[in-house]
């Protein structure tokens, strides 16, 4: 995927909102089998996570790499009806 393409699907997208669209579809569990980071294992949290995360550039590009690959309609908050 081009940087474009990933840039269009992340526009307007917070961190909030890809960490709570994973956590919704994988849980904590799931989040740390995919992407190995403590905060996902230890106590987690969206708030705790967000901190890292945000200090943390290589993390954060996993967790948007992600959420990119999820399917379209797992990516959004109120998908479109089908047809």
């Amino acid at each position: 995927m081009d940087e474009q393409q990933h840039k269009d699907i992340l526009h307007g997208v917070t961190l909030e909102m890809m960490m709570n669209r994973l956590l919704t579809k994988h849980g904590w569990e799931g989040l740390y089998g995919r992407i190995r980071i403590n905060c996902f294992a230890k106590n987690p949290s969206i708030k705790s996570s967000l901190v890292f995360l945000r200090k943390t550039p290589w993390a954060r590009a996993k967790v948007e790499n992600l959420y990119i690959y999820l399917k379209p309609q797992d990516r959004q908050d109120h998908p479109l009806p089908p047809g």
